[in-house]
């Protein structure tokens, strides 16, 4: 069995309010997998992207990376490895164009400035913005400004991507665009875990989706076990993929034999018909 590349134990968290916004989380996170983080708003999902990462530091609790626990000291190897792609795009840019900002994380690492431009030219080139370096990254559209967002990640050369409700506020082309994106990053054996309210792509495109629910991991297995059991669904206060009641019904019409083959997009069910 491989080790995890991530590891967390017991994790507790809480805001200065003094509400607990992790209760007790721990799980194990394994190279290359594709996650999907679901759960209602304030279920603890966006918390503990911030601790894995480092930003935040955990009242009580242990995160190891690599095998090596994190601590004082060594927090910058989480913060060098694990990237988070923010919901707000806004929220995540600072310089006044795009080559500065994609610039602005290996910088930072204290690469060797060959190093550094090579880095965002080839981070540029990935998200297919090169013609954008010297623009201000403001007067972009939102689906250009996430393209940056994520140019910034690329170029940190991070293990982990962590996106935080990667879809929001984005038109179904620029939607489409990022799961381009995410399928030749998955290509490449990136870790990937995207938290999402969009339950549809969620059982598209994970492996393992991990539910939360008032600051825990309540649920925690592939995305059929998941939507497929009510009593998760309910605690979590989540709806059943689409594909899924569809799948269902042509089962339960007779019109497709009960396989247990569950397409999870119009195409995978076309072929099945």
């Amino acid at each position: 069995m491989p080790k995890p590349i991530l590891k967390v134990r017991d994790l507790y968290y809480s805001y200065g309010n003094g509400d607990a916004a992790l209760d007790g989380v721990s799980v194990d996170i394994y190279a290359g997998e594709k996650i999907a983080v679901i759960g209602s708003n304030g279920s603890g999902k966006s918390t503990f992207f911030l601790n894995a990462n480092g930003v935040l530091k955990a009242d009580h609790g242990e995160i190891s990376y690599q095998d090596t626990l994190i601590n004082k000291k060594n927090v910058k190897e989480l913060r060098k490895n694990i990237g988070i792609v923010f919901q707000d795009a806004d929220n995540q840019i600072i310089a006044s164009t795009v080559m500065a900002e994609v610039s602005f994380g290996p910088m930072n690492l204290k690469l060797p400035k060959k190093e550094v431009i090579e880095r965002v030219e080839e981070a540029l080139a990935y998200m297919n913005i090169s013609d954008f370096k010297n623009r201000p990254p403001h007067y972009l559209s939102g689906g250009e400004k996430k393209r940056v967002t994520i140019a910034d990640i690329i170029a940190m050369k991070s293990d982990i991507i962590i996106f935080d409700e990667p879809t929001a506020a984005l038109d179904p082309l620029n939607a489409q665009m990022l799961e381009d994106v995410l399928a030749k990053l998955g290509s490449e054996g990136k870790t990937m875990l995207i938290s999402t309210h969009d339950v549809d792509f969620a059982y598209r495109w994970a492996e393992r989706a991990i539910v939360f629910a008032q600051g825990k991991i309540v649920a925690d297995g592939t995305p059929l076990e998941i939507f497929r059991n009510k009593a998760i669904l309910e605690q979590a206060n989540l709806k059943r993929p689409a594909m899924l009641d569809v799948y269902e019904m042509l089962v339960e019409k007779e019109v497709l034999k009960d396989t247990n083959d569950f397409p999870t997009s119009p195409q995978a069910l076309r072929e099945l018909l």
